[in-house]
């Protein structure tokens, strides 16, 4: 179905029931099924949150660049522990950090970043955008973009859009597709209406699943109905 895919990973996915930091079973687990769908030969990129280890909104009073900046810090843990578990199952990887920091990842560069795709690795995009103030959501639309993938995966622990929170309010309705317009018109929460616009002026489609089941990623790839498509 896809050529080339960003998978969007929140950071608390990876902390399994603990919580909080990482669970390295669930981390595995989950790469077991990217590794599976890189086997397809589709090219992968990674986006993952740090909400495991951080969450800069609420952070009280602290000043919000010192804050988002631990965000960003937080998110490269997060992409070591990926590329960790995906080369531990034999898939080529490697983290590119939007925000120098060698030896550690990779310099962020749109070209070398394909050249990587085109090889055959899985490329784990770091340290959000590199500025404060956007998300990670942001992050995956605005890397999208720039290697030209076909669509973003974004994993969740819901499976799919609602017009209300569906853990909240019983008779919360699912959207099978929407338009990028109806998404911001309706402020449903898809994506920070930043990235929901960047994908829109992009004509990046998004298709929202919940990653309790792993599988959905392969599903998702060949085109089964999973989760909410955001198109316009």
């Amino acid at each position: 179905m896809f050529k080339r895919i960003l998978l969007k990973l929140s950071g608390e996915v990876l902390a399994g029931k603990a919580g909080h930091g990482i669970d390295f079973d669930t981390v595995s687990d989950i790469c077991q099924y990217i590794k599976r769908a890189a086997d397809t030969g589709v090219q992968i990129g990674l986006v993952v949150g740090g909400g495991n280890f951080w969450r800069g909104r609420s952070s009280g009073d602290m000043n919000r660049v010192r804050a988002d900046n631990m965000g960003m810090l937080a998110t490269v843990m997060n992409s070591l522990a990926l590329c960790e578990a995906l080369e531990q199952l034999g898939v080529k990887a490697r983290v590119m950090s939007s925000v120098a920091m060698q030896p550690i990842a990779e310099q962020y560069v749109a070209r070398d970043a394909v050249a990587h795709l085109n090889d055959g690795e899985v490329v784990i995009f770091g340290c959000g955008t590199g500025c404060p103030f956007f998300s990670t959501d942001t992050t995956a639309a605005l890397r999208a973009a720039e290697i030209e993938a076909d669509v973003i995966f974004k994993a969740t622990n819901v499976d799919g859009v609602y017009d209300k929170d569906p853990n909240k309010f019983d008779d919360a309705v699912k959207y099978d597709v929407l338009t990028h317009s109806e998404v911001l018109a309706k402020g449903l929460k898809v994506m920070d209406s930043t990235a929901a616009s960047l994908c829109r002026d992009n004509g990046i489609s998004i298709l929202v699943f919940n990653l309790e089941d792993p599988e959905n990623i392969l599903r998702a790839l060949n085109g089964e109905s999973v989760g909410t498509l955001v198109k316009e």
